[in-house]
């Protein structure tokens, strides 16, 4: 057993040297969890990239393999450019963006792999994209603390994680398992995301974020224009003046968290 353990660490040692060698030249890896699915994770991660892409050059991985969904609210239908078994990303919104959708022949085909396929998926992407040159590389996680997750701390030297949640009881109580994985993986949590505010809950994020150290970086109200982005393929930063200012304060947040760490 002990031998087997001293292997699977050695075998993680060494993917991760690979993976690290090939995300060399990107200054930033910053993914954003969440410990509920449903709760904004993939519009956050979306606007926050979308706004540093304004001023930096920035990629957005979907590392949500089996329910991908970046491309559909990006407005995305091309497929990948792929030769020598490398991937050419899609570019959009000064974005270089890597889906699972660019690969899929339909939106609507199930993907029914078990968790170490998805691992694998995951593994393939950090290994095959050409990312270039970038200031930052936002990573869109699946919700939870298993498999996917684990996969990504374990092979990518993160600069930190963003978490969102919600102000419902069980977002917030998933929301803090999330921050405990951070924690225990030794990767630093640049700080918690209130999506869906404003409703009978409560300011519960703010006061898990008090609670378990981690810096809060703002709050999204619940409003018609974020369902919107997905009709319309646009960044909701993009798109409304007051969506716009929530996502400026928590990137001025983001980066300024970044900076201590």
């Amino acid at each position: 057993m002990e031998e087997t353990s001293t292997r699977t660490i050695e075998r993680i040692g060494e993917q991760r040297k690979h993976v690290m060698e090939r995300l060399g030249r990107i200054r930033r890896r910053i993914a954003v969890m969440s410990g509920k699915g449903g709760v904004g994770k993939t519009t956050v991660a979306i606007n926050i990239a979308a706004l540093l892409a304004e001023n930096n050059s920035v990629g957005l991985l979907d590392a949500d393999i089996d329910c991908p969904n970046v491309n559909k609210f990006l407005g995305i239908t091309e497929k990948f450019s792929v030769s020598g078994g490398k991937i050419k990303p899609v570019e959009k919104y000064s974005m270089k963006i890597a889906s699972m959708a660019s690969l899929q022949d339909s939106e609507d085909t199930a993907i029914i792999w078990r968790g170490p396929m998805i691992s694998h998926a995951i593994l393939q992407f950090l290994e095959s994209v050409e990312w270039g040159n970038l200031d930052y590389l936002i990573i869109d996680t699946p919700p939870g603390t298993s498999d996917a997750a684990l996969t990504l701390m374990q092979l990518v030297q993160l600069s930190g994680v963003v978490i969102v949640s919600t102000p419902h009881p069980v977002s917030l109580t998933d929301a803090n398992k999330t921050i405990n994985m951070a924690k225990q993986m030794n990767v630093p949590v640049l700080g918690i995301v209130e999506n869906m505010a404003g409703g009978i809950f409560g300011s519960g994020v703010e006061k898990l974020a008090e609670s378990a150290g981690v810096p809060f970086l703002g709050s999204i109200k619940l409003q018609k224009t974020l369902s919107n982005m997905t009709s319309k393929g646009v960044p909701a930063v993009k798109d409304d003046k007051n969506l716009r200012k929530d996502f400026e304060n928590i990137v001025k947040g983001l980066l300024l968290h970044q900076q201590k760490d």
